[in-house]
């Protein structure tokens, strides 16, 4: 479904991204794991078009993707939630709602998709004529994930979901992650709680220093010494 190869990235002088190769498969959800500056951020946004790669490819079924703007890339049925949220503050939560569903393909099913974030979100509902600014860390999270889903993406791309969340916070963002994959989408993510992305993922890819250094399932990632020591604490 989506396909990464040999990409490099960089800021300026600055190499961030080494010939990194990686793909997802429709229906899966993939953990792309490494340590805070690994390059994870860059590669999500480089997907997404944020970023221009130096050299590489990027393709989303048969089709490139690579060098296309940001919103046709999200018209394609990508969508992004990046780390630290991004929403705006000084509109209500159904109003960032609907800026979710401002693409093309998503409009027809503005309400439907709108339900379904209800379905998973409850407490969206609730505060949907709140300010955005005025929720809490973890609503503020399920709104800019309820954002992404009401484009009606058939791959969503989680940029470390739990940062700043409470434990019990986290465990409940997880089982939605699962509950959104289990509803059709799949789903790429980054996150540093790694021991609760190896419960729910299909795949792994470690990233370190802006190479991929493993891939594998989560069971034979989880038997690899250096996974042991650097990610699972054991």
């Amino acid at each position: 479904m989506l396909k990464v190869k040999n990409l490099h990235v960089s800021y300026g002088d600055l190499k961030a991204l080494w010939g990194v190769s990686f793909e997802v498969n429709k229906g899966e959800i993939v953990g792309y794991l490494g340590p805070n500056g690994a390059g994870k951020s860059t590669t999500f946004k480089t997907i997404v078009g944020l970023l221009k790669p130096d050299e590489g490819e990027i393709y989303l079924g048969n089709e490139r993707i690579d060098g296309k703007p940001a919103y046709e890339i999200v018209n394609m049925g990508v969508a992004y939630v990046p780390e630290g949220r991004r929403l705006f503050p000084y509109m209500t939560v159904m109003e960032n709602l609907i800026m979710g569903s401002y693409p093309k393909r998503a409009r027809e099913k503005k309400d439907e998709m709108l339900e379904w974030v209800f379905q998973l979100f409850p407490r969206l509902k609730e505060r949907k004529n709140q300010m955005a600014r005025t929720l809490s860390g973890g609503e503020q999270q399920m709104l800019a994930i309820g954002r992404a889903l009401m484009s009606n993406p058939s791959i969503l791309i989680l940029d470390e979901p739990s940062l700043g969340l409470a434990p019990k916070l986290v465990e409940d963002l997880f089982e939605i992650v699962k509950k959104i994959n289990e509803d059709g989408v799949t789903v790429l993510i980054s996150e540093q709680h790694v021991h609760m992305v190896f419960e729910i993922m299909d795949r792994g890819y470690i990233i370190e220093e802006g190479r991929i250094v493993l891939e594998g399932e989560p069971e034979e990632l989880a038997g690899n010494e250096h996974v042991k020591k650097a990610y699972l604490g054991i």
